[in-house]
């Protein structure tokens, strides 16, 4: 069964084309770990809730757009030994030092599909 794995990060907004070129510069690796699809969403309509939203969950600022993302991996386990592979791969260290937004604030999350239409 298919696994998806979902992204939340606030982005400066000027940062929009580098966060792309970021994005594009790491699927091949993505691909290379089992990813066999990645989607990468720049946030258009993201309406401030009365409790919780999600600029809110990221601590976006006033100068940052809210980016969706998620991964699908073939299924659970090859997205375990991505994440393995992800942690240990020097070139995506190195990615993660150039990454044009702030990792402590992305939330992540790996989920089962429960209806795929």
């Amino acid at each position: 069964m298919k696994y998806v794995e979902g992204f939340v990060a606030a982005v400066p907004a000027a940062n929009k084309e580098l966060y792309r070129k970021h994005a594009a510069d790491a699927a091949p690796l993505f691909k290379e770990f089992g990813v066999t699809r990645m989607v990468e969403c720049w946030g258009d309509d993201v309406p401030e809730g009365k409790l919780t939203d999600f600029r809110r969950a990221v601590q976006a600022k006033d100068d940052e757009v809210v980016v969706f993302s998620w991964f699908e991996y073939p299924s659970k386990e090859v997205r375990d030994a991505a994440v393995q592979k992800m942690m240990t791969d020097p070139r995506m260290q190195a990615m993660g030092e150039t990454m044009p937004f702030d990792g402590k604030r992305m939330i992540i999350g790996g989920f089962v599909p429960l209806l795929d239409v």
